[in-house]
């Protein structure tokens, strides 16, 4: 078979890894962990909107570990990656707020630049709060790559005197205290 029968190679790595030009960039990656094995796998991002400030994602770093060992289970070579998120819930009633939903589209952008960028061959997107699952869906929309999106879940909640309380069990609290049935 000559050159020219050749099929295209439609593996976005190839782009980064293939031929001696691309030298310089297996010599990054190698700094990473990888070996000549993994340049051999197809290249999965695993981002995940995770951040400390917000019970929505706290978990989600710990979530993208797991999807990069299933990743890595199914002979793939994982990369993990992170993006912004803003919780409305603490942006709500400051001037934070005027960033919630433009963080939707930073995520989206984040997601496409490093995916794009690094010219992954498929990713998983992992979001759990309401601006960073659409910014995750918008990216994955607009990528032509191979993509999953998996949902965090919702927020565990807590315990007070024995019973489970959540986020609305605090407004239906700020609506008692109004009326004056709770002091």
């Amino acid at each position: 078979m000559t050159d020219t029968n050749k099929l295209k190679d439609f593996r976005h790595r190839s782009s980064v890894y293939d031929s001696m030009v691309k030298s310089p960039n297996r010599a990054m990656l190698r700094a990473t962990g990888m070996t000549d094995d993994s340049f051999e796998k197809p290249i999965v991002g695993v981002i995940s909107t995770w951040a400390e400030n917000t019970p929505c994602n706290i978990h989600l770093h710990d979530f993208g570990k797991l999807a990069k060992e299933g990743v890595k289970d199914a002979g793939a070579w994982p990369v993990q990656y992170g993006t912004i998120t803003v919780a409305d819930g603490i942006a709500m009633g400051t001037p934070g707020m005027r960033f919630s939903l433009t963080s939707r589209d930073i995520i989206a952008d984040s997601i496409e630049a490093a995916m794009g960028g690094h010219n992954v061959d498929a990713f998983v997107a992992i979001g759990g709060c309401d601006k960073n699952m659409p910014g995750s869906m918008i990216a994955i929309a607009n990528m032509d790559i191979p993509a999953v999106f998996a949902y965090g879940g919702t927020i565990a909640p807590g315990n007070l005197n024995g019973k489970d309380i959540d986020l609305v069990s605090v407004f239906e609290g700020i609506g008692k205290w109004n009326n004056g049935d709770l002091t």
